[in-house]
């Protein structure tokens, strides 16, 4: 298979960078020929904050997924998230000069370009447009217009806007690292390609992606997607207070987090205690795992009231069937099911990003915390896709050509910043 089939999930995370390797295989499904992960020094919830520390890690993730897969990496889709992002619904409409031809892509892509010229506050830019549902001359709830005959074409849009700054940085340290960005994706979007089926998408679910500095929600209903947010909050938070409430050091605190916490104080007995290597020539200290659990649950609780209330505020409170689906390294802390359940009074389940990917994949990479990565490659082989199929059809229209050529993406105006020199 040609390498311009292969694609790159770079997700830039808080607590890691992982990147991935995938194709599509013969049977449809995403085969992922590689991977590499690497401690993130230089993030904070979900932000860059030191440039230099991001690219090495970058560097390293790479280079390993680069061993692995035998691929030589050029290109990535990367990942945004961070608490700068914002969703807002809009509704656009466009009036098409004749009601004798059949709706078309062009009719479309005109309709959701008007979105991107909304005004938005100094700093900010429209990072995505996703059409959520037409309405054809009145007719309304379609979801797929081309084809359709009508003269004005409506539809509601799901707009999703973060600071250019942020994305300036990314967008910096991917081209430091010898990279170029195909394409700048939200991750819970991501994330929820993932680990939903498309049934969860119908019913109703709310997809929680627990992070290290972020958790990141996407609402769908009815197979679209109603509500997106970031909540300013992940496992690092949880491990600070375990670091202050024990006081110990950050390292013992994510190790014991990990390997002994519980999101349930109730589960565990008065006499269970760990006891971990004292700092220089002091004796080592006792810790009991019911107060440890109890640190966590309280910040926990804390973290499921902000994604309950973000859920509220939606207005799709009563129409999930499928309740919640809670995905990302957070999601693997212990009881965090049960917790949840007893919270929000929902169904849950945690996500596992097994739902596009070939029987043969590793073992590590069905784990919630790569939910991110996998999906920015399954996102970014349907994009792909999209473009080829789009270039065809576009083959040998010239009107459509230079139609096409009228915006400039978000990702295209931060890359028309920088000037080579800028970045050598």
């Amino acid at each position: 298979m040609a390498t311009s089939d292969i694609i790159v999930g770079l997700d830039i995370g808080t607590t890691k960078i992982a990147a991935i390797v995938g194709r599509r295989d013969e049977h449809g499904k995403l085969e992922i020929l590689g991977y590499g992960k690497t401690d993130s020094i230089g993030v904070k919830r979900g932000v860059v904050s030191n440039i230099e520390h991001t690219v090495n890690s970058i560097k390293q993730a790479i280079s390993a997924a680069e061993q692995m897969s035998g691929v030589e990496i050029h290109t990535v889709h990367v990942g945004i998230a961070g608490q700068h992002i914002k969703s807002l619904q809009h509704h656009g409409s466009h009036i098409r000069n004749s009601n004798d031809d059949e709706i078309n892509q062009a009719d479309i892509d005109t309709l959701t370009e008007k979105m991107y010229k909304l005004a938005m506050s100094p700093g900010e830019e429209i990072i995505d447009v996703i059409p959520q549902e037409y309405t054809i001359d009145g007719e309304q709830g379609v979801k797929q217009p081309i084809g359709m005959s009508g003269v004005n074409v409506e539809a509601n849009f799901h707009i999703i806007t973060g600071q250019t700054t942020a994305a300036k940085n990314i967008f910096k340290c991917v081209k430091k690292a010898g990279l170029e960005v195909e394409s700048l994706m939200l991750e819970p979007i991501a994330s929820a390609d993932a680990v939903l089926s498309e049934e969860e998408k119908e019913a109703g679910v709310a997809l929680v992606d627990i992070g290290g500095g972020t958790t990141d929600i996407a609402i769908f209903q009815d197979g679209i997607i109603r509500h997106t947010a970031v909540i300013p909050f992940g496992g690092d938070i949880i491990t600070e207070d375990v670091k202050e409430g024990c006081t110990i050091i950050k390292k013992y605190a994510e190790d014991l987090k990990i390997k002994f916490g519980s999101a349930l104080s109730s589960e565990n007995r008065e006499d269970e205690i760990v006891a971990i290597p004292g700092l220089r020539g002091r004796p080592p200290k006792e810790i009991s795992l019911k107060n440890l659990a109890a640190i966590i649950e309280a910040r926990m609780e804390e973290i499921i009231e902000h994604v309950m209330f973000e859920i509220r505020n939606s207005g799709y409170e009563k129409k999930l069937i499928a309740g919640i689906v809670l995905t990302g390294g957070g999601a693997q802390l212990k009881d965090i099911l049960l917790l949840t359940q007893f919270t929000t009074a929902m169904d849950v389940r945690i996500g596992y990003p097994n739902e596009h990917l070939a029987k043969d994949c590793p073992e590590e990479i069905v784990q919630p915390m790569y939910a991110t990565g996998v999906g920015l490659v399954s996102r970014g082989i349907q994009r792909h896709e999209k473009e080829i199929k789009k270039n065809h059809d576009l083959q040998g229209d010239k009107k459509d050509k230079s139609r096409k050529k009228e915006r400039l993406s978000f990702l295209d105006k931060i890359k028309g910043i920088f000037e080579e020199d800028d970045i050598q």
